[in-house]
């Protein structure tokens, strides 16, 4: 699992307990672990994103280059 995961599920967690034991301040860092755990698993898709298309079209040039004579 990722960093990004592991903060999303703590948090449902925390929150969950929060609310059982009717704890505000547990529930609110609940919350704020949930969301930075989606904010980290969205920067890493954008980076895969990024990696890919950096690779991809790395790959391109080069076969491109092997065809010019």
């Amino acid at each position: 699992m990722t960093s990004g995961t592991d903060d999303r599920i703590k948090g449902r967690i925390e929150k969950a307990g929060g609310e059982l034991l009717d704890d505000d301040r547990l529930r609110d860092r609940g919350t704020v672990d949930e969301t930075a755990g989606k904010i980290k698993d969205g920067v890493e898709r954008g980076v895969d994103r990024v990696r890919d298309t950096v690779t991809d079209r790395s790959r391109d040039d080069r076969s491109r280059n092997d065809r010019l004579p």
